[in-house]
């Protein structure tokens, strides 16, 4: 008994040596890498270890590495970022997307679509963001950002977010600049009087924070009419500052698509070039192909793709980060456009340039996805259906240097023990 106890020792400690003298933890070898920061669109294998990239080039010697992906005939890129997200999950009634039912827990949504990064767009204000970094942030595997709500109860619905006293600057700086490493900017939303209030003092609560930038959900309600996003664009946001429900059509907003000529707005484009960046947003009623299609016709594709997740999305029209990413393909986006206002794009809007690229030393984040050929089906919130060609399927999320999602077992081994 006792030899057989040292011949397990024996090979436990050979094979423990093996894992310890391999070069690389993970190779990804034969994949189509997309990588945008780093100009990538070529087969490559990658190379991780530690939790970072070590290596993207041909010919990467697989007997180095502890766990071999097989990627070939899949895309492999940066994970996915997604910058519009609700996933202050929590059990308090009557909060809306603040520590309530309404919004999501992110591990479960995330990285069996590719993600690795999500922010959080103003479900916490600068009270409730501590409990949203103790019960969300801390305790999640994805990696949780957020904007800040200019509002102090944050997206808690209702008179809450009318509420323009509690709209103040300072002291929302004062929690992002102190929560510096988790907070990217600052959100506003909801609003329904006629005022540039809300955004004024997000816009300023950005300059006190160090110049973080400020995501807009623009709208108002049916009894005055909307706010004009031209005077929006030029006169109170800054270059870099993110218009989110790009592609949507309320009463309440002023849309980028003129409604009767179904022609883009001219100074949409000059807006763009001013440095306003246009995010997708999709959610449950923010994304209508009778604005998409003239927009993506006319050139105007996002900056950035995000799905405005929550309960009331995930299994409408939007679905998952993948179903928008394939929605815009069927749109016409190429695909490395698609690639990178998927993951390069938003790490430069949110200000995180470490994230969204596979550059040796960055973070080991990494989606490996499958490209389905058929017929298939892309909808809208009004029932409008766009046929694609094309649609994406996640084979392998790795985060941190760890496979956190295999599909079909695509690494071998699958398990390191």
């Amino acid at each position: 008994m006792k030899s057989l106890y040292l011949i397990l020792v024996l090979i436990m400690s050979f094979f423990g040596n093996r894992v310890a003298a391999q070069e690389y933890d993970i190779v990804i070898k034969g994949g189509h890498v997309i990588d945008a920061k780093n100009n990538i669109d070529a087969l490559l294998d990658v190379a991780i270890k530690e939790g970072k990239i070590a290596k993207v080039t041909k010919n990467i010697d697989a007997e180095k590495a502890v766990q071999v992906v097989d990627g070939e005939g899949f895309y492999v890129t940066p994970g996915l970022i997604d910058i519009h997200t609700h996933v202050f999950a929590g059990t308090l009634p009557d909060h809306y997307l603040a520590n309530s039912f309404s919004a999501l827990p992110p591990d479960g949504f995330t990285f069996r679509v590719g993600v690795t990064t999500v922010v959080d767009c103003g479900d916490p204000g600068w009270k409730t963001f501590p409990v949203f970094k103790e019960n969300i942030i801390d305790r999640s595997k994805t990696r949780v950002l957020a904007f800040l709500n200019i509002v102090g109860e944050g997206m808690r619905g209702g008179a809450y977010e009318q509420d323009t006293s509690d709209m103040d600057p300072k002291l929302s700086a004062n929690v992002a600049k102190r929560f510096k490493d988790d907070i990217v900017g600052f959100k506003v939303a909801h609003f329904e009087d006629p005022s540039w209030i809300p955004v004024d003092r997000a816009v300023k609560a950005g300059e006190l924070a160090g110049g973080i930038p400020v995501i807009v959900d623009f709208g108002g309600d049916d009894r005055h009419p909307p706010l004009s996003i031209e005077e929006l664009f030029f006169d109170h946001l800054r270059p870099g500052d993110i218009y989110t429900h790009t592609y949507t059509e309320l009463d309440r907003r002023d849309p980028i698509v003129d409604t009767k000529s179904r022609q883009l707005k001219p100074f949409v484009t000059k807006a763009r070039e001013r440095g306003i960046i246009f995010d997708v947003g999709y959610g449950g009623a923010s994304f209508d192909y009778g604005q998409a299609i003239p927009a993506t016709e006319a050139g105007l594709f996002p900056t950035t793709i995000s799905t405005d997740l929550h309960t009331g999305s995930m299994n409408s029209a939007m679905k998952d980060m993948l179903n928008v990413m394939g929605t815009f393909l069927a749109l016409g986006m190429p695909l490395p456009e698609v690639i990178k206002a998927s993951t390069w794009a938003p790490a430069q809007a949110i200000k995180r340039e470490e994230l969204g690229n596979l550059s040796e030393g960055s973070p080991a984040d990494v989606a490996v996805f499958n490209l389905r050929q058929g017929d298939f089906g892309f909808w809208d919130r009004k029932g409008k259906k766009l046929m694609g060609k094309q649609k994406f399927e996640c084979e392998m999320t790795i985060r941190d240097g760890k496979i956190v999602y295999d599909l079909n077992g695509i690494a071998e081994p699958i398990v390191v023990r």
